[in-house]
Order: structure tokens, then C-alpha cells, then sequence
């Protein structure tokens, strides 16, 4: 685990609103996975700057026991032209911890690091939250996804 500043920048995606009560999270988001992969939807994304798949959780209400939004889409070089029924939104520049999920993706390899997350010690600062899903992680069998907590300073 380690920390980084990261420069703000804009993802465009579809996105649900959705709480980790009672196991609610694990229907809602495969169920947006699933609408954003079958459906094509990262060739409908304009400015995209490349195929890299971001999954965004924000507008907590509280912590990461409350309702939240979760996105998933593409970082973008502008939030112009945003397509109908989908929505854009800005990851603040701040510091964030890294942490880094590998294994089998079928298997809740990324689940299994946030169960880590959400029992660990960080000083979380629930703003924006988010995974990459980047050239690690085309091997769902072997992936490396790299998950960003956003942290207080």
C-alpha cells in the first residue's frame, strides 16, 4: 500500500446509486457491469483518451456503510458531450492510498481487498474512491486491478 497525489481529472460512464446494507452493492454494481459491457458502451464514450475502465464510487452519505453512487466508465479529455442516460464526473486531485488486487476477477479478488479496506486502519476521507481496470486486468484469470482510496491529509 502505498500513497500518491493524483491530479483531478473526468471520467464519463453510466452510473447507480446503491448501499452496502444488506448485501445490496453486490446485486446493483454487477448488474452495471454488466449493462456497460454487453450494451458496448465504452465505443459510445466521446473524448476518451483510452480503453481503461475506471469504477468510481462516490456521494457517499456517510461512510462505506451508507448509500453511495457508483460510476463506471472512461477517463476523458473534456466532459462535453456527454451521450443521453449516461453522466460525467470529476475525481478531485488528492491523495489517495493504493491498493492493489490481484487473482482471478470471476472470483472477488477486488471484493476480497475492499472486505481488507473497509477493516483497515486508513484514514479514509470519503470524497471519491475508485478502481482501475487497466492493461493488468485483461487477464480475468490473472488480474491486477489498482484501487484508490481517497484519504485526509
Amino acid at each position: 500500500m502505498e500513497n500518491k497525489k493524483i491530479n483531478s481529472f473526468f471520467v464519463v460512464g453510466i452510473s447507480i446509486r446503491t448501499t452496502n446494507e444488506n448485501n445490496q452493492s453486490s446485486n446493483d454494481i454487477p448488474l452495471l457491469w454488466n449493462k456497460f459491457m454487453s450494451e458496448g458502451l465504452i465505443q459510445q464514450i466521446p473524448n476518451k483518451i483510452d480503453n481503461t475502465i475506471y469504477c468510481i464510487y462516490t456521494d457517499y452519505e456517510s461512510d462505506f456503510t451508507k448509500p453511495y453512487t457508483t460510476i463506471i466508465g472512461c477517463k476523458v479529455s473534456n466532459d462535453e458531450n456527454i451521450p443521453v442516460g449516461m453522466i460525467g464526473t470529476q475525481i478531485n486531485e488528492g491523495k489517495y492510498s493504493i491498493n492493489i488486487a490481484k487473482g482471478n476477477i470471476m472470483q472477488g479478488m477486488v471484493y476480497n481487498e475492499w472486505i481488507k479496506i473497509w477493516n483497515s486502519k486508513i484514514s479514509r476521507a470519503y470524497t471519491t474512491d475508485f478502481e482501475v481496470y487497466g492493461e493488468k486486468a485483461q487477464n480475468p484469470e490473472d488480474a491486477e486491478v489498482e484501487i484508490f482510496i481517497a484519504i485526509n491529509k
